[in-house]
């Protein structure tokens, strides 16, 4: 599973998932169209700006809202190498394990400026800033690293029958 890194993109509280990826959006269905429209509710500009590995920072209560799944396919076909947050929405938490995007529960808020770079390793649960200081996290259990390293629950099935 090894080491994350990428640029920070900061978010404030309660971003929901219409925010996330709007709902007069939930007709496409290619990937790759959906994820033009990462974060448009809460940042326009978001989709066009971050490159593959960039990590989302926000608050509390990240992707709060409606259960749908768009809103981790949007981030994770965006390039989202992971987000980071003092809280997240139970249903979108559990999304974004399933489809093997890692979000982690930070303690306490970073310190985090838009635009530094940051690493995580997931297998330690440890994040370093760009100014050197290293937060941590509890890492995710085994059975969860599996399903992100395999790149979600239904790729992860299919390699392990074979298929």
């Amino acid at each position: 599973m090894g080491k994350l890194q990428g640029r920070a993109f900061i978010f404030k509280d309660n971003v929901d998932t219409d925010q996330i990826y709007p709902g007069r959006y939930l007709e496409l269905t290619d990937p790759k169209a959906i994820a033009a429209h990462a974060m448009e509710g809460a940042d326009p500009t978001f989709a066009e700006r971050m490159r593959p590995g960039d990590i989302i920072v926000a608050g509390r209560n990240f992707g709060c809202g409606s259960s749908r799944e768009h809103a981790v396919i949007a981030l994770k076909e965006a390039g989202v190498g992971a987000v980071l947050a003092l809280s997240f929405g139970r249903i979108f938490y559990r999304n974004a394990i399933n489809l093997g995007l890692p979000a982690i529960r930070l303690a306490a808020e970073p310190g985090v400026a838009e635009g530094d770079l940051l690493t995580i390793d997931l297998e330690e649960g440890t994040i370093t800033l760009a100014n050197g200081e290293v937060l941590t996290f509890a890492p995710f259990p085994p059975e969860i690293r599996k399903i992100i390293q395999g790149g979600g629950v239904i790729p992860l099935v299919k390699s392990e029958q074979g298929g």
